[in-house]
């Protein structure tokens, strides 16, 4: 940061003065009628006012509502610079900036605390390596920045990359240009955790802005829009890689809402989904060898472990084959995460409505003895194992626990492309593991009872809500990997947890997959309101027939 301080700035009058020339610049290059220019300008002076900390120095000294209407006074005219017939505003808002930036230089020189800019600067780089340190150690905020580079030089270099997309666009391939765009974004501004960390210390719908000026800036290139009008986007996207740069190597905490709901964290999914995805085959699983054991059929049991036991292995086989499909980058790696995520939610619509359906406890017990049976049909005696009922026992139990292995692995890969957050999905996971084994205890040795009704009821309304969570992460992966033309809404909030996102098609595949939600629900609320009404009324008849 003492790099952004030269020697013309010995004073804070000095930084105004330089300033204040950029300013007139801008003035002097819009009355020429060149609005693109003067645009780009103007970012500088704005970049220039951050980077030199008058703003932060204003802030610290003068109060923080002096500096956020500069701030405002620095965007106004930056406004300004887009259009056209604005020119006699224009001159009198930078007369009245330069002004503001002089009076406020003057005070900040005459502050008997406040040290001069090269020595300010050297403070400030002082503080945020100290703040760093502590930060790190504390594991509030991760730096992900290689080396000793700050922020700041992060968001330089990305510069760099951005304008050697803009220099191949102006030469007339918007696809090189493009390109360009993507290394920046995917290498720089994701691979270095520069967006997770915005997402932290700022907000998510900063990100959400910053992903829509990359994407915008790469249609532009591809569509091949004009040279001024590409080089505007550019410095106004690299403009925003500073501010957010400058707050970053300020030592911004994470601010983590508090109030975030259990299951919307990454802990929580992790949790949920492999408690309903294992106690569902745990339930098959020991509901059969309960059956085995009051049947007679003991010595069948050790087929039915055999049967898990496979169907962990083959689970394991297809987590592995998931992290080969998983091992691209860039744009093609978004498109992957997407289609995972939507297969995903259209599984947990399915579990969703099958847990629903078996809420019931006689539709349960119905259920299980059917499948018990049936294997069972194919055993001759309960001495004498054929080939065919050992692979229907051990494919029954197989089954029971691959379906549901298979189905975690992909649900936990939706989980992690949305949140990256392995360490929270390994806590969710081991204390779901913890739970499982709990139970399968219970069970198996106390036939303890677990109450179907309740618990299935309650798992299809969560299983629900993560489906309406990963319509939203889906749609947004397949909009960052440019397989969807996303349309961006500024007014929208962002919140990752909850899948929501500021763009159209996000808010729409949440809408469509509540509805037929919705649906299903109604559904199975008038099914069941029309069986206890035949019900009722074959009671009613019973009782006249005895009487």
């Amino acid at each position: 940061m003492a790099d952004s301080v030269t020697a013309e700035d010995d004073t804070w009058s000095g930084v105004a003065k330089e300033l204040g020339k950029g300013l007139t610049q801008v003035g002097s290059t819009y009355a020429s009628g060149d609005k693109a220019t003067a645009a780009s300008q103007m970012s500088a002076v704005s970049t220039r006012y951050t980077a030199s900390n008058f703003g932060r120095a204003v802030q610290e000294t003068l109060g923080a509502d002096r500096q956020q209407g500069e701030m405002s006074q620095f965007q106004s005219v930056q406004q300004l610079t887009y259009g056209d017939g604005h020119g006699a505003d224009l001159g009198s808002q930078i007369a009245a900036l330069s002004n503001e930036l002089n009076t406020a230089a003057a005070q900040l020189d005459a502050s008997p605390n406040l040290a001069k800019p090269k020595a300010y600067a050297a403070r400030i780089e002082q503080t945020v390596k100290a703040q760093r340190k502590v930060l790190q150690k504390n594991k509030k905020t991760k730096f992900y920045g290689k080396g000793s580079r700050t922020w700041l030089q992060v968001a330089g270099q990305m510069g760099k990359v951005i304008d050697q997309g803009v220099a191949a666009a102006k030469a007339g391939d918007g696809e090189k240009g493009s390109d360009k765009v993507n290394v920046a974004y995917y290498q720089y501004y994701e691979k270095l955790g520069f967006e997770k960390n915005v997402m932290n210390a700022i907000s998510g719908s900063r990100v959400s802005y910053m992903e829509s000026c990359f994407k915008e800036l790469r249609k532009a290139m591809i569509r091949g829009d004009a040279p001024a009008s590409i080089k505007k986007q550019a410095n106004e996207l690299k403009a925003n890689l500073v501010v957010d740069a400058k707050k970053l190597d300020g030592g911004a905490e994470a601010q983590v809402n508090g109030a975030t709901k259990f299951a919307t964290s990454s802990i929580g999914q992790s949790f949920l989904i492999l408690v309903r995805e294992g106690l569902e085959a745990l339930l098959v699983v020991a509901a059969i060898i309960a059956y085995m054991l009051k049947s007679g059929n003991k010595k069948l049991v050790r087929w039915i472990y055999l049967g898990v036991v496979v169907g962990l292995i083959g689970s394991g086989l297809m987590a592995v084959l998931f992290a080969v499909f998983f091992n691209g980058n860039g744009p093609q790696q978004e498109i992957m995460e997407g289609v995972v995520a939507l297969i995903a939610m259209l599984m947990l619509i399915y579990t969703s409505n099958w847990m629903l359906s078996k809420s019931d406890t006689e539709a349960w017990k119905s259920y299980i003895g059917s499948k018990t049976k049936k294997a069972i049909s194919n055993v001759a005696a309960a001495d004498s194992l054929t080939f065919a009922g050992v692979v229907s026992l051990a494919m029954l139990s197989f089954l029971a626990v691959f379906r549901e292995g298979a189905e975690t692995v992909m649900f936990y890969q939706s989980v992690y492309s949305m949140t990256k957050d392995s360490r929270g999905m390994w806590i969710g996971g081991l204390a779901a593991a913890v739970v499982l084994i709990i139970v399968f205890v219970l069970i198996r040795f106390t036939s303890v009872h677990i109450p179907l009704h309740p618990f299935f009821l309650i798992t299809s309304v969560l299983l629900a809500v993560l489906a309406v969570t990963f319509a939203g992460g889906g749609v947004h992966s397949l909009i960052e990997g440019d397989a969807v033309n996303g349309t961006y809404l500024a007014s929208m909030p962002t919140n990752e947890w909850l899948g929501l996102y500021p763009y159209t098609e996000t808010i729409v595949a949440q809408i469509i997959a509540a509805v037929v939600i919705i649906g299903l629900f109604v559904v199975f609320g008038i099914r069941k309101h029309r069986e206890k009404v035949a019900k009722s009324a074959g009671s009613s008849d019973c009782k006249e027939a005895l009487a």
